[in-house]
Parts: C-alpha cells; structure tokens; sequence
C-alpha cells in the first residue's frame, strides 16, 4: 500500500526528529511480547527477575542483529557515508533473518547466565514475534515502505497489509495449537512457527513485494509477482535450519517417553 496522505509522525518537533509510528508500533510490540513472555514464565515457575533479563537482552540483541543485516543487505555504503544512519532504526529498514539470529544468540547467553530452559523461552516468545510482525508492517505502511508490485489487473499489492495477515495467522495458530494439545515439547511452537512463517513470506509476501531480483530473475508483470529477492534466497536455507532444529526436538522428546501427538501426527 502506497498511502502519500499518511504522515510518518505521530509528533514531529521539527525536521527530521520525532515520534514516528514506526518507532511507536515497534515499541508497543516489545511490550507486549515481553508481558506475555513474564506471565508465561511466572506460570512455569521461573524467575520474573530472570525472564525480564532475557526479554531485555533478546530485544536489544534483535534489534541490532536485524538492523546490521538490513545495512549490510541493503545500504552498506551507509558505513562509509552515513555511518550515523545506521542507528536511525525508528526510520525503518529492520530486517527479520537478522533479528532473528541476534535475538537468538543474545537470548542463549542470557538463558544460559540465568539457568533458564533456552527452548521454552523461544516457545513463549512467538506471541511477541507475531505481535511484532503484525505492528511493524503497519509501521511500514506510515513509512511508505516495502510497497507492493503493480499488477496488470489495475492495483497494486497491499504487501505490508498481507504480512500483517501472515503475523496474525501465526499468532492464532500458536494459541490454538497451546488450547488443543496442551503440553508439548519446548521448542516444538519456536521452529514449527518458523518453519510456516518462512513459507508464507517466501512464496506469498516476498513474490509480491516491489523488492530487486537477483541470480535466477522470473517476473510475471499481469499477476504482478517475482522471484528470486534476497530473502528468498535464505528462506530455503532457514527453512531447513529449523526443520532440522524441530525433528531434533521430536527426537528428544520421544526418546524422554513424550507421549502426546503432535498436531498433524494425531490419528483421525
């Protein structure tokens, strides 16, 4: 979506300095993510001092993480003659491979100080994740970015608007998943949630984003859909990360004497 009527500000004190609604969204989803991850940790019994600390750092660790690939993908001539625009992360340009592995690693180590389960802390940040997406790609929309491609048909693609969608399916499908099966093995809703997000960004999000092609170049200018962006580049490769990051939890919760089926595993 394409909106030239929406102004980036919620507040503007002068140019070039304000409340953005980017900044704004991106906020309010931190918070409530990290809520969430408290309140499902205190119900498992951990520390509320402990689970903060690791939501603090998993936030700080993400958003650098996200916005050194962004530079790094995008606009890596920044470095050299606009090093301060790289810390202007309220203008946009976050990008979700790279929060996702800082978030990670700066997660594991803190997990690790605080003696708290790494997997179950990556199963009750989904919500936050998905809450994150949905904001965000509003945000983009008060930025007039990641636009849609035109099509032959006469409009073009609402791509913000469509990974919102993707961020509220993977919300719901993760709440229905915990009201259905109940116990699971941590671990199982962190990878299987990246293993879907990954296919509905790369086949759906990405194909209709207004992004540059790159290597093997295929553009259908009716449908108004293309292959292949950077990201779709990496989804194969972080799709069968996690793949292999979820049989292995599998593995583990089987040879424990894990019992309860798995959603899709369960006989009709």
């Amino acid at each position: 979506m394409y909106l030239p009527q929406l102004h980036p500000y919620i507040i503007q004190f002068s140019s070039g300095f304000g409340i953005r609604w980017y900044g704004f969204f991106m906020a309010v989803s931190m918070l409530l993510g990290a809520s969430y991850m408290v309140r499902a940790g205190l119900r498992r019994g951990w520390s509320e001092n402990a689970i903060s600390s690791v939501a603090i750092w998993a936030i700080i660790g993400g958003v650098v993480g996200a916005r050194l690939v962004f530079v790094f993908a995008n606009d890596p001539l920044w470095i050299v003659h606009d090093p301060l625009q790289i810390f202007r992360i309220w203008q946009g340009g976050l990008a979700w491979d790279g929060g996702l592995l800082g978030g990670l690693l700066a997660g594991y180590l803190s997990c690790r100080s605080h003696r708290l389960p790494f997997q179950g802390l990556l199963d009750v940040a989904v919500p936050g994740l998905s809450i994150g997406y949905i904001l965000v790609r509003i945000g983009n929309i008060f930025n007039h970015e990641v636009l849609g491609r035109f099509t032959g048909m006469g409009f073009r693609w609402p791509a913000q608007l469509i990974g919102s969608a993707i961020g509220l399916v993977l919300l719901l499908r993760y709440f229905y998943i915990r009201r259905k099966y109940g116990e699971l093995p941590d671990g199982y809703q962190f990878w299987t949630f990246n293993l879907w997000y990954q296919l509905f960004r790369g086949l759906i999000e990405e194909s209709v984003r207004q992004n540059p092609l790159y290597g093997i170049v295929y553009v259908n200018h009716y449908l108004g859909i293309g292959f292949m962006t950077i990201e779709q580049w990496f989804t194969p490769v972080i799709f069968l990360a996690a793949g292999y990051m979820y049989l292995r939890v599998m593995r583990r919760w089987r040879a424990s004497g894990g019992s309860i089926e798995a959603p899709g595993e369960a006989s009709s």
